[in-house]
């Protein structure tokens, strides 16, 4: 047989059995929330879009894989991670211990920190429980923030939320005194978005207590799927070196938030 021959048939068998560049590249999905600005969210044109997303398809490009972007509601997205609609969260989701029983996490992809907004000219500067005594206080469910808001004011009204933005609603209409969440999400908007700007402000210290935020915000994966796991890890390294996270955290942030500097 001569060599004419062996490539060709080397040739077909490739196309027989798809192990070309193009059909052999990795398909993954993404999952995150899609109401979480500026880190996910659905625009007018029913894009997913967002840090966390722009981080997602970066990391995906890096691993040569094929990655679909996929939203699902925040209560249930640990669930239907491990139901396998997709094969991980990106969705701004703080490592932490509990979370850890339920789910593998990269290395930190960012590091976050809590705080509180109240109504302008609130008054509010005891953030104590005794100071927070018969207010009502907003979160969304599922969160790290309504566990600090429910553990922190015992003595507090605490309301739950599906999303975010129904937190940032009830605010302001007036049916919360405070709210509890994750400092750059509500930065933007108190600073950014009319009815956020006209309404409301950033009161009290950062909330930094490790027992909430954890070790910082990773991307989730199934506890079985370490590979993947490292893959992404890897990926990280290799965006955080070359340059492409740091683009893209500018066009979000005006501080790089992988140091918080």
């Amino acid at each position: 047989m001569n060599k004419t021959t062996i490539a060709a048939l080397v040739m077909a068998a490739t196309a027989m059995f798809g192990i070309t560049g193009a059909s052999a590249a990795e398909k993954l999905r993404i999952g995150t929330e899609g109401a979480y600005p500026p880190f996910n969210f659905v625009d007018s044109a029913g894009n997913v879009g967002g840090f966390d997303v722009d981080i997602g398809k970066a990391l995906c490009a890096k691993m040569g894989a094929e990655c679909e972007v996929v939203t699902q509601d925040w209560d249930g997205i640990i669930p239907a991670l491990q139901g396998k609609k997709f094969d991980m969260i990106i969705a701004s989701m703080f490592i932490t211990e509990d979370r850890k029983k339920q789910v593998s996490f990269t290395n930190p992809y960012y590091l976050a920190a809590m705080t509180m907004a109240a109504p302008k000219n609130a008054g509010i500067t005891d953030f104590t429980n005794e100071g927070m005594k018969g207010k009502v206080i907003g979160a969304q469910s599922g969160t790290t923030q309504a566990e600090y808001a429910t553990a922190m004011f015992p003595d507090a009204e605490i309301k739950l939320y599906p999303t975010q933005d129904e937190v940032n609603i009830d605010m302001v209409n007036g049916r919360l005194d405070a709210q509890v969440g994750d400092m750059l999400p509500l930065l933007d908007w108190v600073t950014k978005n009319d009815d956020g700007k006209a309404c409301c402000e950033l009161i009290g210290p950062p909330i930094t207590d490790p027992k909430f935020v954890g070790e910082g915000v990773g991307i989730a994966v199934r506890q079985e799927d370490n590979d993947l796991r490292e893959k992404l890890n890897k990926a990280l390294e290799e965006i955080r070196a070359d340059g492409t996270y740091q683009k893209i955290n500018e066009k979000y942030f005006p501080i790089d938030i992988y140091t918080m500097k």
